[in-house]
């Protein structure tokens, strides 16, 4: 499967979806409050901060992913194990988490929305999925998106009103 979150983007535009989730976020985190930020669904599961935190990380990768892709010829793109990521993020706080996010977020839209049709279809390899697009990287980030907004909007549902 090119794009693991295939089936959770559905068909939707992509770059809508990625255009919107700073702002989606910023209404999720101002939810929750400064406590409320490290609940998690269950013992165990990464707390809001937490995917907050790895949303920032993920797209400082999608960053790195996107400009690889449209500079090198057949780029391999890097997996990483997002749980050994996630053993730093005690050192991070929820609002600089947030923040890394929405400005590398339109860091990476102005490349995106500036790039042809051709630039659109280049080849990359992911070791665990094949040869894919950067417009599949793009779908990548949309469905991770939509994945991580519906974990955090099931956290901050809990015990409290639906956003």
């Amino acid at each position: 499967m090119l794009n693991p979150y295939e089936k959770v983007l559905g068909g939707r535009d992509a770059q809508e979806i990625i255009s919107g989730t700073p702002t989606k976020l910023g209404a999720i985190f101002n939810h929750f409050g400064p406590d409320g930020v490290e609940r998690s669904p269950a013992p165990g599961k990464w707390s809001a901060r937490e995917i907050f935190c790895h949303l920032a990380d993920c797209e400082i990768t999608f960053a790195f992913r996107l400009r690889q892709a449209l500079a090198e010829e057949n780029h391999v793109i890097q997996p990483f194990d997002q749980e050994k990521w996630a053993t730093t993020y005690e050192a991070y706080d929820a609002p600089s988490a947030l923040a890394v996010f929405s400005s590398i977020r339109r860091w990476n839209l102005a490349l995106i929305r500036s790039r042809s049709q051709a630039d659109q279809e280049k080849q990359v390899t992911h070791p665990e999925r094949g040869t894919m697009t950067f417009r599949t990287i793009v779908e990548t980030m949309a469905g991770h998106d939509l994945n991580h907004l519906q974990q955090l909007e099931g956290i901050a549902s809990k015990n409290t009103s639906t956003i």
